[in-house]
């Protein structure tokens, strides 16, 4: 706690002791004498949340759940990591139920020595454990529509509405570049499609430097193995890049000459432009961040101390600095990142704050260690339209009124 901090506490002076002096010592030891008296719960083969923590994920109301998504809390979550229950979910035809003892890998195309691995083979093989996000492409696409449109979506909305498709955890499997060196590449191979195995049989198009560089195939999530909705038991893991090119539930990579521009990378998962072109293969997810408290839908009891926190992140590698303005963006205070600070990473960020009661708008920017500094709405839309719903990385308004209530704005 910076010395600044301490004085600010120490100058709550009456306030403090008021708070102090309502907790009844008596009262409090006679609920701990009931308690130690009482035998709690035993073990279980499985742990369990208290019932008194009820966070869950937001659903999309949709009528195909099966093609639907949730979203993650990001206001109610501490640290990092996301787990795993609370972890977003994006399909497109369902979670299917799979073997693991049937299910197989197949790597072909052009290899010398096509491979077909099962779950126990690949477990064998030399495996990484890294923490990375993970965040699907349309994240924040509410915020594109004109504010007028979008104010019945997202005025009122939480940091999980508009920001809940990211989240983060720590993965465990093996680099894909292993894979495809036992497999051996032609040198005409210069691109992967990787296959799901869910109903829709999701199709992406991988550059083979990406594949070579960080790309694994990805068995393990937050120390135990995938979830179901996460692909169990094998998906493909691309640090940094659009959520849907992680195939879940990976069932072949074939190694060809060119993209193959399949449903999701030309009719889907592009961004559509003023003049009617499109965006294509726009892999990496910018620099982007968001306040977390206070955020939409919560409100300050009270004018005085109060901590800005949020999370940062980018698909290019580090979180270099964050900035955060309580005036709308007249003005930036740099904020404390808490570390570790690792490449393609969600990273906590904090900035200590008195509220003098007055209504004020609250914003953060993130600038990554490439120099790429977060835009504002204006800017992005200046750059790429209204007409897209994906990649948007826009700096992010939250309004505090006189009485504490929190809303989501356009400035």
């Amino acid at each position: 706690m910076s010395q600044s901090t301490r004085r600010g506490f120490l100058s709550l002076g009456v306030a403090s002791g008021a708070l102090l002096g309502a907790l009844r010592p008596s009262s409090l030891l006679a609920q701990a004498q009931t308690v130690a008296r009482a035998l709690g719960r035993g073990v279980s083969a499985y742990g369990e949340r208290s019932r008194f923590e009820t966070t869950t994920r937001l659903l999309r109301d949709s009528r195909h759940p099966e093609a639907s998504s949730s979203r993650t809390p990001l206001q109610d979550l501490q640290g990092t990591l996301t787990p795993s229950p609370l972890h977003f979910e994006r399909h497109h035809a369902g979670i299917p139920d799979i073997d693991p003892s049937s299910h197989r890998l197949l790597i072909h195309g052009l290899v010398d020595r096509p491979l077909e691995l099962s779950l126990a083979e690949l477990r064998r093989l030399p495996a990484e454990s890294r923490i990375h996000f993970l965040e699907c492409s349309g994240n924040s696409g509410a915020l594109w529509r004109e504010a007028s449109v979008a104010a019945a979506h997202t005025t009122r909305g939480t940091a999980q509405s508009t920001h809940g498709l990211t989240s983060s955890g720590e993965w465990e499997g093996v680099p894909l570049s292993v894979l495809l060196n036992e497999a051996g590449v032609r040198p005409e191979g210069t691109w992967l499609v990787a296959e799901g195995a869910d109903a829709s049989r999701m199709t992406r198009s991988v550059p083979l430097t990406k594949a070579l560089d960080d790309t694994f195939v990805a068995y393990g999530q937050n120390g135990e193995a995938l979830r179901p909705a996460q692909g169990y038991p094998l998906r493909l893991f691309v640090p940094g890049w659009e959520g849907n090119i992680s195939i879940k539930w990976l069932r072949r990579i074939e190694v060809v000459d060119r993209p193959y521009m399949t449903r999701e990378e030309t009719s889907k998962y592009t961004d559509l432009l003023p003049d009617g072109r499109a965006r294509r293969f726009t892999f990496v997810m910018e620099a982007k961040s968001v306040i977390t408290h206070p955020s939409g839908g919560q409100r300050l009891t009270n004018p005085g101390y109060h901590q800005l926190r949020g999370i940062a992140w980018s698909g290019r590698g580090r979180v270099q600095r964050v900035e955060i303005s309580t005036d709308g963006g007249r003005s930036w205070e740099v904020a404390e990142l808490q570390g570790p600070v690792l490449p393609r990473a969600h990273t906590r960020f904090r900035l200590d704050w008195t509220w003098d009661g007055s209504e004020v708008v609250v914003q953060s920017r993130c600038i990554d260690e490439t120099g790429y500094t977060q835009p504002t709405r204006e800017e992005l839309i200046a750059a790429r339209g209204l007409r897209s719903g994906y990649h948007n990385n826009a700096i992010q308004s939250w309004k505090v009124s006189p009485d504490g209530t929190v809303e989501n704005i356009y400035v």
